[in-house]
Parts: structure tokens; C-alpha cells; sequence
């Protein structure tokens, strides 16, 4: 059953959603040639525990618990990358994913970066997903139902020949990360005829279109966690916090809209 939210409690989800947008600024100013995705990771993990936020991914359960604040994936790695010695190389790019909870509220997001210069593929790649994203922010305004969102999602990305990764989709949030219902960015005979839902105030839903340059099918590794396209070709990953209030869609994980909402990151940043 999905939990609609009230104004008060959207309110809290939004101190949730700035921590994440502040945690991002952070990572990156780390997307550099040569720092490790462990020392990115570190420095959000150092910066929840500043806020006194619950990193959401650390310890998930799996064959192996998830040991990380944030998913560091490269290049073809779609989503669930884990952190480590690996470096960073001029023409990658990176999408980090990380969520935290405060005060008994969560928030989700991820934006994949550029290492210095990239590809005009890796470009483009990096321009589709994150339109992609804001399409869904928009129709949320307009759709009376989600497959309404998901058909003008699925539409873009494949007019500009790329393929939505089906096989992993967004979700609820609320008090936990993961709440019903399933947010997928395509058109399905379930989603037709099972599981569409209606856009309703209250509504809140981690959006995220993942995108890849050649086949949507992916495969999970000998990690256990991190996702990979099977051609080996790149993918992006961006993903919204979003609320539906009465005055509109409202992005609980975008930036600052007052002075009260700003964060000083400067101890967390990349050392010039």
C-alpha cells in the first residue's frame, strides 16, 4: 500500500533531501584524474555522521552487506558500484548514488560526472538521462497517472537511441528508503495492467532512469552488488527525491532555495 505523506512530514523529507544534495556537491568536487572512489565515499561518510545523518546504504543485507555510504559506479557499471582503491581516469564518467536518513526521514539521489573531457557518446549519454529525469519531474505535474510519466520517459530516451535499463527501477520513500509502490521509467503489460498508480499529493518517489549507450540488459558481478551492462558499453545513472504537493512536483534532493537551507560543505571538499 502506498503512504501518502502530509505537508509536515514533506517538510522533514526536504532537511533529508538538502543533506543529499550538499553530499553530492561534495563528491563531486572528488570526481578528479586519480583520487579512488574510496576516498569520495569517505568524504560523504564523514560528512552524514557530521549531520548526524544515517547513511541508507551502508549494511543493506545481501550475500554480501553492502560495507559503504555510497554506490561508486564507472564507465559501464550501471548501479551498486562499491567504493575501493580503484582510480579515477580522464575520459570516465562516474555516477554516484548515495541516501541518508534524519530525523526519521530519507532521501535518495544520484548524478553521474564527467572526469575532465569526455567523450561526445559519454556526453550525450550524460545530457539524455539527466532530461530524462527532468521529464519525469515535469509530466509529475501534469499525468494523472505514473504510466503516463514512464511512456514520455521511455519515448525520449529511445528517439535519442538509448535504452532504459528495465531490469532495476525507482521506488517509494518515506521512513524507509525502499517503500511501495515500484517506479519503473518504461511502459509494461504489468505496469498497464497491475501496477500503475495515481499522482496524488502526498506522493513521494525516488525517480531513476538509468540509461545505456547499446543493450538495456545488465548483469550483477562477483561482488554481489555492483551492476554492469553485458556489451560492456557506458551507462548514467541521475535520480530525484520527489514529492508531490499541492503546489506541484517538488524536488526534496534539489538545491537550496534560501539562505536557511545552505550547508557549509568547505571542511568535506576536494583540498585545492
Amino acid at each position: 500500500m502506498i503512504t501518502l505523506k502530509s505537508e509536515r512530514e514533506i517538510a522533514l523529507m526536504r532537511k533529508a533531501g538538502l543533506v543529499i544534495w550538499h553530499a553530492l556537491r561534495i563528491a563531486e568536487s572528488w570526481v578528479k584524474v586519480g583520487v579512488t572512489t574510496q576516498e569520495i565515499d569517505a568524504a560523504i561518510d564523514r560528512f552524514f555522521l557530521d549531520q548526524k545523518a544515517e547513511p541508507l546504504f551502508k549494511g543493506v543485507p545481501g550475500t554480501v552487506p553492502f560495507p559503504a555510504a555510497t554506490c561508486i559506479s564507472i564507465n559501464e557499471e550501471v548501479v551498486h558500484g562499491i567504493p575501493g582503491p580503484r582510480c579515477l581516469v580522464e575520459g570516465d564518467i562516474v555516477s554516484i548514488d548515495t541516501g541518508c536518513r534524519l530525523n526519521g526521514w530519507c532521501a535518495d539521489a544520484a548524478e553521474t560526472f564527467p572526469v575532465g573531457k569526455i567523450s561526445e557518446p559519454f556526453q550525450k549519454l550524460l545530457n539524455v538521462t539527466q532530461k530524462s529525469l527532468q521529464i519525469a519531474v515535469n509530466q509529475m505535474g501534469k499525468a494523472r497517472y505514473w504510466s503516463e510519466v514512464a511512456r514520455e520517459m521511455e519515448f525520449y530516451v529511445k528517439k535519442q537511441r538509448f535504452a532504459l535499463v528495465e531490469s532495476l527501477v525507482g521506488h517509494g520513500i518515506g521512513r524507509e528508503m525502499h517503500e511501495p509502490p515500484q517506479v519503473p521509467n518504461f511502459i509494461s503489460t504489468d505496469l498497464l495492467r497491475n501496477s500503475d498508480f495515481r499522482i496524488q499529493s502526498g506522493l513521494v518517489l525516488a525517480v531513476e532512469p538509468m540509461v545505456n549507450i547499446g543493450s538495456k540488459r545488465v548483469r550483477v558481478g562477483k561482488d554481489h552488488w555492483t551492476y554492469s551492462t553485458v556489451d560492456k558499453k557506458g551507462s548514467a545513472h541521475f535520480e530525484h527525491t520527489i514529492a508531490v504537493a499541492q503546489t506541484g512536483p517538488f524536488v526534496l534532493t534539489g538545491p537550496p532555495t534560501a539562505e536557511s537551507e545552505t550547508i557549509d560543505i568547505s571542511p568535506y571538499l576536494f583540498p585545492k
